[in-house]
């Protein structure tokens, strides 16, 4: 069959109106094009969601009025509650006394036998609150009294490897004062062989002081080099 005889047998060019269409719509969605439906779908979630956030917008203007409204009725409570206490006050202000009855007894000397300020219940009533001050003072005193103290901890370095160490625990601990007591102790390699002494001790604090322990320990001069404070803390 030769070409001529082909075409004539193919029927395309008589739905060209079909073909064009649907090459059309090939190339729209391969170009991203949004067909109309489509498009018509899209305006019509968009309607929608604006739709939603209107209303979503009265319900928090609504939401905003109702708390506009309570913060107005709280400040007007809390104005009224500021207030109330000085009329109160005012009104508690300078209680007056009670009148004690005068006792009359018929006799000449009348004017002796009135008691015109109640002389023997304002004896009565000093005699049993000096009696209370009294006992408050003496059960004060018998409180013993809180005494400061602190948990020392002190690195003591000898001059080099071949101090003895024992000999300079010895000697730290040869350093007795009143308030002052040694605890635990132990050797901490420093480098090079050397060791330092690491001793814990409990002062108190109004009668020794790191200055005075160290003043003390720096004497062994044969033995120990310098002396630091590692930790400090009150107890």
């Amino acid at each position: 069959m030769s070409g001529l005889q082909c075409l004539a047998t193919e029927n395309v060019w008589f739905d060209k109106q079909r073909y064009d269409d649907a090459e059309k719509c090939f190339y729209e969605g391969a170009n991203g094009t949004v067909p109309k439906s489509s498009s018509h779908a899209g305006d019509q979630e968009l309607a929608s969601r604006m739709k939603g956030m209107e209303l979503e917008n009265q319900t928090l203007h609504r939401v905003v009025e109702e708390m506009r409204a309570a913060l107005q009725t709280l400040e007007l409570r809390v104005a009224s509650l500021e207030r109330s206490p000085a009329a109160v006050t005012c009104a508690k202000a300078a209680p007056v006394a009670p009148v004690k009855p005068v006792k009359v007894e018929n006799g000449d000397d009348e004017d002796s036998d009135i008691d015109l300020f109640g002389s023997d219940d304002d004896e009565e009533a000093e005699r049993i609150k000096q009696e209370r001050l009294d006992a408050y003072a003496a059960k004060k005193s018998k409180k013993p009294a809180l005494i400061a103290k602190s948990s020392i901890l002190l690195d003591v370095k000898p001059w080099d490897d071949e101090t003895d160490m024992g000999k300079l625990e010895e000697c730290v601990r040869s350093v007795q004062m009143d308030g002052l007591l040694w605890g635990a102790s132990k050797l901490v390699p420093v480098g090079y062989g050397i060791k330092k002494l690491q001793i814990n001790c409990v002062v108190e604090d109004d009668k020794v002081g790191t200055d005075i322990l160290e003043e003390e320990l720096t004497k062994f001069e044969d033995y120990i080099q310098s002396i630091d404070v590692a930790a400090f803390n009150k107890i």
